[in-house]
């Protein structure tokens, strides 16, 4: 899969461009606050339906605008013909999307039909950061391959809100919350019970791939694993068993009401999951060096997009977003030599590099514009 033409109007500093790609390398280079970003912005945008940046619609949009635009066309390698995805953004309304103009309801049901893996400084963080960066990097490669994780994680997050609603009132109104919280409890462990066992089945997949880069990479012999870690407290391999997960996060829900009040949050869930990455048995977020870090996180990126490709058959479109300067020679050498058979759109402020780097397309970014050079 490769982006043949981004389209982006009034999109953060972007007041309008149109964006050609090449299946390739294509490097996007300017100084910092040109707009490099803000464009692999759009593009991710378009291939997830959510920023790895801004909270909502009114951040992307620019200043005095009321709405922007995405138009992105691609292609399959295996046919002949581009297909085509517009977001259309607003400052007091929900989105439009739309796919070769027929309009989308939701933009979940589309995820997946234009798909992109982005890697970024703060991705290098994603060893040694808390369990929410690993949930996030759990949810948006998993939604990318199975509509089913999608819409079993939203209706999860709702009945989450829904229930973590009661819990604020309880105080005030006990009644009210002893008599509907199991209601909530049992919608929540329900779908829990599904998004764990998806979890468990990504991440075995991501272990096995990332031991086999991180070798490659390092030239080192430690052995690598990603475990996955559910907030329900059982042995792993329980996790692919739905009804014991339901009856585990059902138990645990009604178990501690008081604690939950106390505390004003729902204290058991999928929402505190964790991906626990080791070296050697040790955990890497303790114990691994700065270099080691960073190699198993453009390591579980690398992961990400092979499985896109065992799930589809292609790769997806790899974004690199001002990460050279992060990385050290030998990790830049492999990320470049991971870049063939694929089309990588990468951001660079680094002139040096961009005579190494086998490019394709070269194109200056310069106060929102975008020229080929």
């Amino acid at each position: 899969m490769y982006a043949r033409r981004a389209s982006v109007k009034n999109f953060r500093n972007i007041k309008e461009a149109e964006v050609g790609f090449c299946p390739g390398v294509n490097v996007l280079v300017g100084e910092n606050a040109q707009g490099k970003t803000n464009l692999l912005e759009a593009i991710f945008y378009a291939s997830v339906g959510r920023s790895f940046r801004a909270a909502n619609a009114g951040e992307m949009i620019s200043f005095g605008e009321k709405s922007a635009e995405i138009s992105i066309d691609y292609r399959r390698e295996e046919r002949e013909r581009d297909d085509n995805l517009t977001i259309k953004l607003f400052t007091d309304k929900k989105k439009i999307v739309e796919k070769n103009n027929l309009r989308v309801e939701r933009m979940s049901d589309i995820v997946g039909s234009f798909r992109a893996v982005l890697f970024c400084p703060e991705h290098l963080s994603l060893i040694k950061a808390g369990p929410s960066e690993r949930r996030n990097y759990l949810d948006i490669a998993i939604s990318r391959i199975s509509p089913k994780y999608i819409y079993s994680l939203q209706r999860y997050n709702y009945f989450l809100k829904q229930r973590n609603a009661l819990i604020k009132t309880a105080y005030g109104n006990r009644a009210s919350f002893d008599a509907t919280v199991e209601l909530w409890s049992e919608k929540m462990a329900e779908e829990a019970a599904v998004i764990s066992a998806m979890r468990l089945e990504f991440v075995r997949r991501v272990s096995s791939l990332v031991e086999n880069y991180f070798r490659e990479m390092t030239g080192e012999r430690e052995r690598t694993e990603v475990i996955y870690k559910g907030n329900a407290g059982l042995e792993e391999e329980l996790y692919l068993d739905a009804r014991r997960v339901k009856e585990r996060y059902l138990e645990l829900l009604m178990s501690a009401h008081d604690r939950e009040i106390a505390l004003g949050a729902t204290q058991y869930g999928i929402h505190k999951d964790d991906a626990d990455i080791k070296i050697n048995g040790k955990s890497a977020r303790i114990y691994a060096s700065q270099g080691q870090q960073r190699s198993l996180a453009l390591a579980m990126k690398l992961a990400e997009g092979e499985i896109c490709r065992e799930e589809f058959g292609d790769y997806p479109v790899f974004l690199f977003d001002d990460v050279l300067s992060e990385l050290d020679e030998t990790r830049r050498d492999y990320m470049i030599l991971h870049s063939t058979n694929k089309q990588v759109i990468i951001s660079t402020c680094e002139s040096e590099f961009i005579k190494r780097m086998q490019a394709e397309k070269r194109i200056l970014v310069k106060n929102g514009t975008y020229t080929e050079i």
